[in-house]
């Protein structure tokens, strides 16, 4: 069972397959695919979301072996903006993507906290691994911001063609040690 798991600003549910819609609509633009794996077809076909979510996820989801949300803000939560997901492969554990127009305003860093810690806390992972294409700049500066390290670099095959990547880590006491200082930096004021 995967919970629904929510940060200040966003409700991240469940992948099901009654999201395919919802993800066709979005999902198919330039600026979300040029920087994902090969592997997404493009131009992406008109039932892309439901034959991913029909043969892929949704199997794995349910053999345990990956996680997936689709996020939504929490004041419109039958809006998809994105999804995040947690798999169980070598070096490849992390990956999301969301819709331009939400992008820049430090929601994908609430869902990467979010589900970071569900992949060490709930899971008991000892390592969390992403992978990302060098060029994307933002992706690179959320996972600096998270607290991982930059500790492989390769040529990989992408949507916008072949280009150097990056393998990005952190460890879960690193990930405890990086969550125990920032509420030390902001303790919860106690009861009088």
């Amino acid at each position: 069972m995967i919970p629904i798991l929510t940060t200040g600003r966003l409700l991240l549910r469940p992948l099901e397959l009654t999201d395919a819609a919802a993800i066709q609509a979005v999902f198919p633009q330039w600026e979300i695919v040029r920087f994902l794996s090969k592997t997404v077809p493009w131009p992406y076909p008109a039932d892309g979301a439901e034959t991913y979510l029909r043969d892929v996820a949704l199997p794995a989801m349910a053999r345990g072996t990956e996680w997936h949300w689709t996020l939504r803000p929490r004041d419109a939560p039958l809006t998809l903006i994105g999804l995040i997901s947690l798999m169980d492969r070598p070096d490849e554990n992390r990956g999301f993507w969301l819709d331009p127009v939400w992008q820049g305003r430090g929601l994908m860093t609430e869902a990467v906290e979010a589900v970071t810690d569900f992949w060490f806390e709930s899971l008991g992972r000892e390592v969390l691994r992403a992978p990302k294409a060098a060029a994307n700049r933002a992706s690179r500066r959320l996972s600096e911001r998270t607290g991982m390290r930059l500790v492989a670099t390769a040529e990989r095959a992408y949507v916008g063609g072949p280009m150097p990547g990056e393998l990005w880590e952190i460890t879960r006491d690193e990930w405890r040690a990086r969550r125990c200082a920032a509420t030390e930096e902001h303790p919860i004021p106690a009861d009088d």
